[in-house]
């Protein structure tokens, strides 16, 4: 027995030397000293010896037991301080490395194009009103002077909610139903989203108009030019060359539309593709207010004139920073936005 105490003995020992993690260790704790154990299988055969014999070969036992064991306590603190320093080294922060830049928050292009536009009106003397974005049809159509029948509702692709009421397609509604609640000099801008039934790479079912008007006594073209005119050169620059062409609103006559020398090819025309080689480009639609649009309100057309505009804000921000896609705007691609 004495000669396999040994043997157990010096196993232990140089299995333990060569045990380099904190389960190794374990797995030898359990081979030796476990209920299973070599050791303890050398325990349960004490009662085989002599009683002469027994009690130093207790003692023999109990010392290879405690020199084990110690061996096992020594060997899994070095294993668990190996591991310890292999986890802190592995996990370490470089504090020289350079930190990853946070990414910081722009203003979306249609944000910044309305604050522009905004500003410019503003310093005019225009005031801000708002209004619902499911309108009635009376708002909508009938009282900016689109009669049920009008022809011009077909350009509108309205979408209908229920009954009477559609989802606004302009931003005009707001001029009526300040103009019925407050009486001339009036100078408002609306900055809305406005919805018609259309979609593709110029045209998206829901997009942003900025409305303007202007009402008082002997209000004429001449200060629709003018308003206009500061306007789009506080966006496209100053001096931005501009040009009023006739054209149709049922709600304004005379009617017209703004165009702004091209900045592609500085109004030459040719090959240009931003002006399609014309050296114009159209930016909105305006005019002077119809008097069916007074009357509906209840201003006197006899006494009172004025004038109101319509700008499509994704068309100012695609014309002023070249964007070839509408729906690019709605995409929320960070590397688009990114840009701005």
């Amino acid at each position: 027995m004495k000669e396999k105490l040994e043997s157990i003995r010096a196993a232990a020992l140089a299995a333990l030397d060569g045990a380099q993690s904190e389960n190794a260790v374990e797995e030898l704790r359990v081979r030796y000293l476990g209920r299973k154990g070599e050791l303890t299988a050398v325990l349960r055969g004490m009662r085989d010896v002599s009683p002469e014999e027994r009690p130093a070969m207790g003692a023999l036992v109990n010392r290879i037991k405690e020199e084990v064991e110690a061996a096992i306590g020594e060997t899994l603190a070095n294993a668990r301080a190996a591991e310890r320093s292999q986890r802190v080294a592995s996990e370490r922060i470089d504090v020289t490395i350079p930190g990853r830049r946070p990414l910081l928050g722009r203003s979306h292009p249609l944000t910044q194009v309305t604050a522009e536009l905004v500003d410019a009106f503003v310093g005019l003397g225009f005031s801000l009103a708002e209004g619902p974005e499911i309108e009635d049809d009376y708002h909508n159509f009938e009282a900016l002077n689109f009669p049920p029948d009008h022809p011009a509702r077909d350009m509108q692709d309205t979408l209908f909610v229920e009954g009477e009421r559609v989802m606004r397609t302009h931003t005009s509604p707001v001029q009526i139903r300040v103009m019925e609640s407050q009486q001339p000099p009036l100078r408002a801008i609306a900055v809305g989203a406005t919805y018609r039934h259309d979609s593709d790479a110029t045209h998206s079912p829901m997009f942003h108009q900025i409305e303007g008007f202007m009402v008082d006594r002997g209000i004429t073209f001449a200060h629709l030019k003018g308003v206009l005119t500061h306007a789009v050169r506080a966006v496209f620059g100053e001096r931005s060359a501009v040009r009023l062409r006739p054209s149709f609103f049922p709600f304004t006559e005379p009617s017209a539309e703004l165009d702004i020398g091209c900045f592609g090819c500085g109004g030459s025309g040719g090959a240009c593709r931003i002006c399609k080689g014309t050296g114009w480009i159209e930016v909105l639609g305006s005019g002077m207010i119809d008097p069916n649009v007074f009357r509906a309100v209840g201003y006197d057309p006899e006494e009172y004139s004025g004038f109101a505009f319509g700008i499509g804000i994704e068309r100012i921000a695609m014309l002023k920073y070249e964007i070839d896609d509408i729906r690019r705007f709605f995409a929320n691609d960070l590397r688009f936005l990114s840009q701005f």
